[in-house]
């Protein structure tokens, strides 16, 4: 699938060990997938969002429980962001880094938190994230393109007639994602750190 500015590469067509083999979604489709949400109001956080993007990576993405299809980020001031909304029920993350960065009135500041880089990946469970970017070698099993965003296999569905895709499972190596926001049942960052930068270091 591509998306504006980022490329991911997704992976279709069973195997014998009923994993998925590769798929490119073009543009086209997914700049039509964010108008439906506009469109419908989809809305996938209750939260309103900052004003600016973070980022986040991670070595190796594992989730099962997966869905993803169009929605809108709102924030403070009222603005609407297009977002593709994806859904994960449990999720580990190895080596993940999240970086944010502010304009304040003394420059720029910048937020670095990194975890899951020991012999224990950070972990989520009803994972949810907003975003207008991702980037990864990804793997699906039993994967669903192309069905109505409410009637997906996860517990939090968009709007009805809109296009998404869901799988069992869901694997990302070298992930690398911009989004507007994220939130969790439960999210675990084993041996975390977290510093204030001059906003030059982020996790890419």
């Amino acid at each position: 699938m591509k998306f504006p500015k980022f490329d991911i590469i997704r992976k279709l067509g069973k195997s014998h060990t009923g994993r998925i083999a590769m798929v490119a979604i073009p543009t086209s489709v997914v700049s039509a997938m964010l108008m439906g949400g506009v469109a419908q109001g989809a809305v996938p956080v209750s939260f309103a969002v900052s004003g600016s993007q973070f980022k986040i990576t991670s070595s190796q993405l594992e989730g099962t429980g997966f869905s993803q299809y169009s929605g809108i980020a709102k924030d403070a001031e009222g603005g609407e962001h297009a977002v593709v909304t994806a859904n994960i029920k449990d999720a580990t993350l190895e080596n993940l880094c999240q970086s944010a960065v502010t304009d304040t009135p003394m420059g720029k500041v910048g937020v670095l938190i990194k975890a899951g880089g020991g012999k224990e990946p950070a972990s989520a469970k009803d994972l949810q994230i907003g975003m207008t970017g991702l980037k990864g070698d990804a793997e699906f099993k039993n994967i669903r393109i192309g069905v109505d965003a409410s009637d997906v296999n996860t517990s939090a569905k968009g709007s009805k007639g809109d296009f998404a895709q869901d799988s069992d499972t869901v694997s990302i190596k070298d992930l690398k994602q911009d989004s507007w926001s994220t939130t969790a049942s439960v999210f675990t960052l084993k041996d975390m750190t977290l510093k204030l930068t001059n906003g030059t270091e982020t996790c890419f």
